[in-house]
């Protein structure tokens, strides 16, 4: 099978929903059961919204799935105050990777992009042209990958200590807007767009560079209807993994470009996943489906409730972690679907459900998409019970992005960057 455009896939079957108007933005911008081991096609679409509740989230007490196993708790179950507060110059959409720790700095995406020192908040260095918008922030090899800002077709690494450029390839002048994807030890991925005499564009390309030497490794054309935009991806050994805007779950050998399998995703949350060791773990509405990368059968997969859907995945320190519609918190072990514990403390402190986690020591930190009753929420990651949650009360539409150096949990929000105390 090859990549294909966002026809219907008549065998699947379910509920049925668009994306939300920020998950658009994001991506055109730049009970539960074990079900029996089978090889599947993927199915299901995101469709539920979060639900709704009134009041501020920094204010609720804690609630625990079970007994909080300890850890600091503000009072009221408010968060702590931030050692620091800074405006920056975000533009986010909210992709986990418009938000980095690297070298001592905290970068956040946006034009200027600049970096902070991770103790004090202050300035170490910024970059005028700043980042592409929805071009993720790629780290690898002590390295930060950027789209070019000039849009002349180059991809540039910088130092992310000091934002000194290392490293610079460019695709060549048949392609258009290379944007970086994926990086591994020895390579960077990109996609681009295929110029047209006219100058129009129909197809792209996927591509691999050299991170030594800038050159070419290989690349190759996509499917007609592929796009270029909302692509996520990730590298795995032998395995470069992604999944776009057309709803396609792709996996591509990284030494010569061959596509290994595709699946279509027809009824995804448009492209969130998670990748551990040899699997790729989609989230398909009610189904979270665990696939072999080498040949894409299913190894195991999970259910939730009937009119419940799971939201995004995240694999932290080994431990998958993921959330549904009806605000249950689970930990999974990402090789055999195994659950570890479940949490009803979201629901019951009437908390929206993270999109994204980080873990520092036995806290367990998650970012919300929604700020109203969201914001970062710290949870007991042996329980899931609720330690406290912040929000900075801006009332900011963006969604909340969560990064760590293992010191501080640095939280953005819109424009407002806020390091916490662990």
């Amino acid at each position: 099978m090859t990549e294909r455009d966002n026809t219907p896939d008549d065998r699947t079957s379910g509920m049925s929903g668009g994306p939300s108007r920020r998950r658009v933005l994001r991506l055109t911008g730049g009970g539960l059961a074990l079900v029996a081991l089978t090889a599947g096609t993927v199915g299901c679409d995101e469709g539920a919204a979060e639900a709704e509740d009134a009041g501020n989230a920094g204010g609720d007490k804690p609630s625990g799935g079970g007994k909080d196993s300890g850890g600091g708790t503000g009072k009221n179950g408010q968060g702590p105050k931030p050692l620091w507060t800074k405006s920056t110059s975000a533009e986010t959409y909210g992709d986990n990777d418009e938000l980095v720790v690297a070298g001592g700095a905290v970068i956040a995406s946006g034009s200027p992009l600049a970096a902070l020192d991770t103790a004090t908040g202050s300035e170490k260095w910024s970059l005028p042209g700043g980042a592409v918008p929805g071009a993720p922030l790629l780290l690898g090899k002590d390295t930060l990958y950027l789209a070019s800002s000039q849009y002349d077709g180059s991809v540039i690494g910088y130092d992310p200590a000091s934002g000194k450029e290392t490293w610079r390839s460019r695709l060549g002048k048949d392609y258009r807007q290379p944007r970086p994807i994926a990086v591994d030890e020895g390579q960077v991925y990109v996609v681009a767009e295929i110029l047209e005499d006219d100058g129009s564009s129909r197809t792209n390309v996927i591509a691999a560079l050299d991170s030594t030497t800038g050159r070419i490794a290989w690349k190759e054309q996509r499917d007609l209807g592929t796009e270029q935009n909302g692509v996520h991806a990730a590298v795995r050994g032998r395995h470069l993994v992604y999944t776009d805007f057309k709803k396609n779950l792709t996996v591509r050998d990284t030494a010569t470009g061959s596509q290994v399998w595709t699946h279509k995703t027809a009824k995804t949350n448009y492209g969130v996943f998670a990748v551990h060791q040899d699997l790729v773990i989609v989230p398909q509405g009610r189904k979270l489906q665990a696939f072999n990368l080498a040949d894409g059968k299913e190894k195991w997969a999970l259910e939730t409730a009937e009119f419940t859907l799971f939201k995004e995945p995240s694999v932290v320190e080994d431990v998958l972690y993921i959330a549904d519609s009806a605000r249950t918190l689970r930990a999974v072990d990402p090789r055999t679907g195994k659950q570890l514990w479940t949490s009803e403390a979201l629901a019951d402190a009437g908390l929206q459900v993270p999109r994204q986690y980080v873990k520092v020591k036995d806290t367990l930190f998650g970012a919300t998409d929604l700020d109203k009753k969201g914001g970062v929420i710290a949870m007991d990651a042996k329980t899931g019970a609720v330690r406290w949650t912040f929000n900075d009360g801006t009332g900011d539409h963006h969604a909340w992005l969560v990064a760590t150096d293992g010191e501080r949990v640095f939280a953005l929000h819109g424009t407002e960057l806020h390091a916490l105390p662990v």
